[in-house]
């Protein structure tokens, strides 16, 4: 795939994963903040409300301010800024699924990066998997975003000894 093409895509995907992640936010907003729990398929797909502010599982949500703001949404952005201009200055390098790889994980963390800085820290989770007492906890778009990139990047990788990633960690 040519250069520019890669580029391209890097950006529609990223742009078009962040706006899905804020549009499907906002309709949980709207739509299941005052209702209790929504089962699917047998209660295996769950919809509800929650505003987490911590990272993954609340991780962190207690953290006093301005620790919270720092650790979850300053250095979080200035790594995601880090990746994408990696991404971008080796995108000759990448294959196909690497940019979209890069394009999903850097969505991801953008999405809810702006829910932290736009909404006082509070990320809006409304998704929840799982069969009786063994369940995911509840995520969003964005954590989707980031969990697909990071497996296609490990799928991506895998046994390639001629990678940028590769060549600077045994630098």
């Amino acid at each position: 795939m040519k250069t520019n093409i890669k580029v391209a895509v890097l950006s529609l995907l990223s742009f078009s994963m962040v706006s899905c992640d804020q549009i499907t936010k906002d309709l949980a907003k709207e739509h299941l903040m005052y209702q209790g729990t929504l089962s699917y398929f047998h209660d295996v797909f769950r919809l509800e409300y929650v505003e987490n502010t911590g990272a993954a599982m609340s991780l962190g949500a207690n953290l006093p301010q301005p620790y919270n703001f720092w650790l979850l949404s300053i250095i979080p952005l200035i790594v995601m800024l880090a990746m994408i201009t990696y991404a971008l200055m080796h995108i000759r390098q990448l294959n196909t699924l690497q940019v979209i790889a890069f394009s999903l994980v850097f969505a991801g963390g953008i999405g809810n990066i702006i829910d932290r800085i736009l909404r006082d820290r509070h990320v809006t989770d409304f998704m929840n998997i799982g069969i009786n007492n063994l369940r995911t906890g509840i995520f969003n778009v964005a954590d989707v975003c980031i969990m697909v990139g990071v497996i296609c990047l490990f799928i991506s990788f895998n046994n390639r000894a001629d990678t940028p990633v590769l060549k600077s960690i045994r630098s």
